[in-house]
C-alpha cells in the first residue's frame, strides 16, 4: 500500500493520496489467489485539472501501470482537484 501511494506522489504530484486495502473482502476470488490485491485510492492532484473523470482517472491507471495485474488486482479510483478536496474538506470538517 505504502509503495501505490509514494507512485502517485511522485508520478503524479499529488497532495494527498489515500489507498485502502479491500482484499480481506475478496478472500476466494481468483484475484486474490493470484496475489493480487484489491484496493481503493483517493488522490487529489492539479495534474487532474481541465480533465474529464475518464482522462484523470487513466493517469493514474498510468502511473500504476507496472503494479497492475501482479501487485494490484483491481483499483477503484476516486480523483480530485486540489480545489475540489477544499471544497469538500470545507464541507466536512471530518474529512
Amino acid at each position: 500500500r505504502a509503495c501505490i501511494e509514494r507512485k502517485l506522489q511522485q508520478r503524479l504530484g499529488a497532495t494527498h493520496v489515500e489507498v485502502i486495502d479491500d482484499s480481506h473482502l475478496h478472500a476466494g476470488h481468483a484475484g486474490a489467489a493470484s496475489g493480487g490485491g484489491h484496493f481503493r485510492a483517493l488522490v487529489v492532484s492539479s495534474r487532474f485539472e481541465g480533465l474529464s473523470l475518464l482522462q484523470a482517472q487513466r493517469l493514474v491507471y498510468q502511473a500504476l501501470a507496472e503494479e497492475m495485474g501482479r501487485e494490484i488486482h483491481a483499483l477503484s479510483v476516486r480523483t480530485l482537484t486540489p480545489e475540489r478536496w477544499g471544497a469538500r474538506a470545507a464541507r466536512s470538517p471530518e474529512t
